[in-house]
């Protein structure tokens, strides 16, 4: 086959999966708002349920779900009738997915579910169908025909069925106004996570590791003190502990500049006042981002009090991930 038939196939393909994602957008009515509702008061969890292809989409629905705000679990269908059927209660909501409607294993678990009370919301492509029928609330999720130029295997219609879920899961989290924050804390392992999670205090260096000289410190013993501390950066603070300045690499090779007698200055000759600090509660990755807009490449970490608390080196912030 030549190149250009692939990639004919390939627009092919997706032409007709947004032609029926297109349509779908159209069946987004009150049926749709109903189902939201009882996930949205949902006492228990969602149950996400479905067969083959569907089963696959469902397990990617509930997940999506559940990271979103509203707690999920997929229970596959032939194992449901052998035992998983303990994991659903009462509280809970079933959300079966069936393109044609008449799964016999989903089929099967509808009359237990009935007997349990547990409300059911069906997405099938069929609202004749059984599962539909036998459901609360139904989704169509239906197609006119498969991007498969069969017209078999599973292509449109689990892209709408994907969709179908997905409206659903960001509906619910714009209905619970869930924020960033709440994200981060299901994906604490993630590179958002560590941005919206991690703060100043987790990661910085503290007590002896601090570089720290008095005002009267000679110039020569500051640099020792950056050397051993490994910074490029040492603090200036006072006898009550408090900053009153920093000295830098940049300040150095400043003062050499300007002919500077170095050999006689102390910290207080020589040392830049009033230097920019972070708060030990602030987001690393707030930390960031002022290092960033500054040029610096280390933090000074202090309280409202100007009280020396600690340092953060961007090095620091590449290794736990903010970066």
């Amino acid at each position: 086959m030549h190149s250009d038939t692939f990639i004919a196939a390939a627009k092919r393909t997706i032409q007709m999966e947004v032609a029926a994602i297109n349509v779908l957008e159209s069946r987004i009515d009150s049926s749709f708002a109903a189902a939201c509702s009882l996930l949205l008061g949902c006492q228990g969890r969602v149950i996400v349920s479905g067969m083959g292809k569907s089963g696959h989409i469902g397990n990617k629905i509930a997940a999506t779900l559940a990271s979103t705000g509203t707690p999920a679990f997929f229970v596959h269908p032939g194992e449901a009738s052998h035992g998983d059927l303990g994991m659903i209660t009462p509280k809970d909501v079933v959300l079966a997915i069936s393109n044609s409607g008449t799964s016999a294993e989903l089929i099967t678990l509808l009359p237990v579910l009935k007997r349990m009370g547990t409300r059911i919301i069906s997405m099938t492509g069929n609202p004749e169908s059984p599962l539909a029928q036998a459901a609360e609330i139904h989704l169509d999720i239906g197609v006119e025909t498969e991007a498969c130029p069969l017209d078999l295997a599973p292509t449109s219609s689990t892209t709408v069925t994907l969709v179908m879920g997905d409206a659903l899961a960001v509906a619910l989290l714009e209905a619970r106004g869930f924020t960033a924050e709440d994200f981060a804390f299901s994906h604490p392992g993630g590179a958002l996570g560590r941005k919206l999670l991690l703060k100043v205090e987790d990661i910085m260096h503290k007590d002896t590791e601090v570089p720290v000289v008095s005002p009267s410190t000679p110039l020569a013993r500051a640099l020792v003190e950056m050397t051993e501390k490994g910074f490029g950066i040492t603090t200036v603070v006072n006898d009550d502990k408090q900053l009153v300045g920093v000295f830098t690499d940049g300040d150095l090779r400043r003062h050499v500049d300007l002919g500077t007698d170095l050999s006689q200055a102390i910290m207080t000759d020589v040392m830049t006042r009033n230097p920019k600090t972070v708060s030990r509660t602030m987001l690393a990755v707030e930390a960031l981002n002022l290092m960033e807009s500054t040029k610096i490449t280390a933090a000074i970490v202090a309280d409202e009090q100007h009280g020396l608390t600690g340092i953060i080196h961007l090095h620091d912030l590449l290794r736990a991930g903010v970066v």
